[in-house]
């Protein structure tokens, strides 16, 4: 991507929401060329994907991107207000546990606040209409504009045609003309218009849910279930892992590799047990009741069954396996054999 950094002299200023995808970018780079000063504001959450082929959180991602365009940007973690919206979301959710709409009536508002705070004058965004089938509806962009008290104050550059003008179009901010009426799901008017600016380092799309993910959502609605006041630090151990829900209540967590392993042992809370194979190579097993409720020795010893199948044993081999209390009030080693692929499959998240 590159910026000519062109001296303009402003006639206006604009909040962007910046996620990192290509989208964002042109919307920013289309109220650029019209003499706005832009703002960039970005949204991170534990449910964040970055597309970029680096070790980048979406974070670093969007703050390359706006250093870039050479425009400031606010970084806002979101915080547990945002999980009371993914437990009871007022406008439903999508084919996951993507609560689309709320999630961006939430972004809207915060960013509502910053451009009074920087005394803007609108806010930016890169949706296209018709571009994602539950939050870039006709329908569902009024209720966000309608929601986050915002009507008119938000402008959509890439699909502005296909709308009503805004304030900042009717108050001669912005000339409509320059803006474009772009809709549909297809990605060429996008990737031309970035040809167009000469960008080419970029996401094709924006970095990505773990909140669309089919797998994420079963383990997420899972330990809803279990434990309705899950807080974010919580959230955290969903991305590592096999998950199983064992009959008792407890949940076991099997590492898939080192790095997960290593990932398991710092993600130990006080009552948690860690459970690993001895003298043998495989994976690490953290057994945790959701509820903070006392796990039971049966509980354990399953627990202990359960990792020795994900070592690769079978049948009637047996092994030990060690046991240990974050708190090192338990520290011992069990005998035991392999649970049967049917029944490791039937209890996996």
């Amino acid at each position: 991507m590159t910026n000519k950094n062109e001296t303009q002299i402003s006639k206006g200023k604009a909040i962007a929401l910046l996620s990192g995808g290509l989208d964002s970018i042109l919307a920013i780079k289309v109220i650029m060329d019209q003499g706005i000063e832009v703002f960039a504001v970005n949204f991170t959450s534990p449910f964040c994907l970055c597309n970029r082929k680096s070790s980048h959180s979406c974070r670093h991602e969007a703050s390359f991107i706006a250093k870039e365009l050479g425009i400031p940007i606010k970084i806002i973690r979101v915080g547990n207000d945002y999980l009371d919206i993914i437990k009871n979301p007022q406008h439903g959710y999508g084919k996951n546990m993507n609560p689309c709409i709320d999630c961006r009536i939430y972004m809207h508002k915060k960013a509502k606040v910053v451009m009074h705070e920087m005394q803007a004058d609108f806010i930016v965004t890169g949706e296209i209409l018709g571009q994602r089938p539950m939050s870039q509806r006709r329908d569902a962009l009024n209720i966000i504009d309608r929601d986050s008290d915002l009507k008119g104050l938000v402008l959509r550059p890439l699909s502005a045609k296909a709308f009503s003008p805004t304030i900042p179009e009717i108050n001669g901010l912005i000339d409509r003309e320059k803006l474009l009426h772009i809709t549909g799901r297809s990605r060429k008017p996008q990737i031309e218009l970035a040809k167009k600016y000469d960008i080419h380092d970029y996401s094709c799309a924006a970095g990505g849910c773990l909140l669309t993910d089919i797998g994420f959502s079963k383990r997420l609605k899972d330990l809803l279930i279990n434990n309705p006041d899950t807080q974010f630090a919580d959230i955290q151990l969903l991305k590592i892992g096999r998950h199983h829900r064992l009959p008792s209540g407890a949940k076991l967590v099997v590492g898939r590799n080192q790095p997960e392993n290593l990932k398991l042992l710092n993600s130990c809370l006080n009552s948690d047990i860690l459970l690993q194979p001895v003298q043998i190579p495989g994976a690490t097993g953290l057994l945790r009741m959701d509820d903070d409720s006392e796990i039971s020795q049966d509980s354990v010893r399953l627990a202990a069954q359960i990792l020795l199948y994900y070592c690769g044993f079978r049948d009637s081999q047996h092994a030990l396996i060690k046991i240990r209390s974050t708190d090192e009030q338990i520290c011992k080693e069990i005998d035991v054999q392999p649970v049967s692929s049917e029944f490791a499959a039937s209890i996996r998240l």
